[in-house]
């Protein structure tokens, strides 16, 4: 499962920095009406040419291969060894030496902790402080960095290191399931019923895959 987890993680977070690395690199001149980018590639002994559209095609490609699993199987193998290692064995592994704390309450404030700060930074989202990205960086920080030191009154050091990494990682799961992968639907819809689609609605889903590249650093 360890090692799954990792395999799984790497084709992840490969995929979310080859995007936007992809984003930065297109180059936005020269290019038909309806693309926003291009980028002409070289590698493993071939030439890729790539295009991205300002809204979506004239009719919709067959195969279309959705980026998501990854981040799914990334998560659910996480919490399978945070609850096998940490949860299961929590008097050991989890809550620390001196602490008082009956193994199910530091569970349940564990996974309490991975809801309350989706709900937080999703509602962080959701204000024009988004648009302000040191000060909305800054709050975020300064919010986990709160978490670590309320946890590590409770939890071993080890298993606040856990906690912290298990919170991001369910921000970013979150992103993707709640967030980018609901914008990609509506696209491929509008795409189908041949329907307008806002430019905020991109947007949407450009700024949370951002936020997960960043994330990972």
């Amino acid at each position: 499962m360890k090692l799954f987890h990792i395999v799984v993680g790497i084709a992840w977070i490969g995929a979310s920095f080859y995007f936007n690395w992809l984003e930065n690199k297109l180059n936005r001149l020269s290019n038909r009406d309806e693309i926003a980018g291009h980028l002409w590639a070289v590698h493993g002994g071939g030439f890729y040419y790539l295009e991205k559209y300002k809204k979506y095609p004239e009719n919709l490609p067959e195969p279309l291969h959705w980026f998501k699993w990854e981040a799914y199987f990334t998560w659910i193998s996480g919490i399978l060894l945070l609850s096998v290692i940490y949860y299961f064995n929590a008097s050991t592994y989890l809550l620390s030496s001196d602490s008082s704390m009956l193994p199910a309450y530091g569970v349940a404030l564990s996974l309490l902790g991975l809801v309350v700060i989706w709900l937080v930074y999703d509602l962080l989202c959701k204000t024009k402080l988004v648009d302000k990205p040191i000060i909305f960086i800054g709050i975020l920080f300064l919010i986990i960095t709160l978490s670590a030191y309320l946890y590590s009154d409770i939890f071993n050091p080890r298993a606040v290191y856990m906690q912290i990494g298990s919170m991001i990682g369910t921000i970013m799961v979150a992103n993707v399931f709640f967030v980018i992968i609901p914008v990609q639907k509506e696209l491929v819809t509008a795409c189908i019923d041949k329907t307008q689609v806002s430019r905020e609605l991109g947007l949407k889903g450009y700024i949370r895959s951002r936020h997960n590249n960043y994330f990972t650093l």
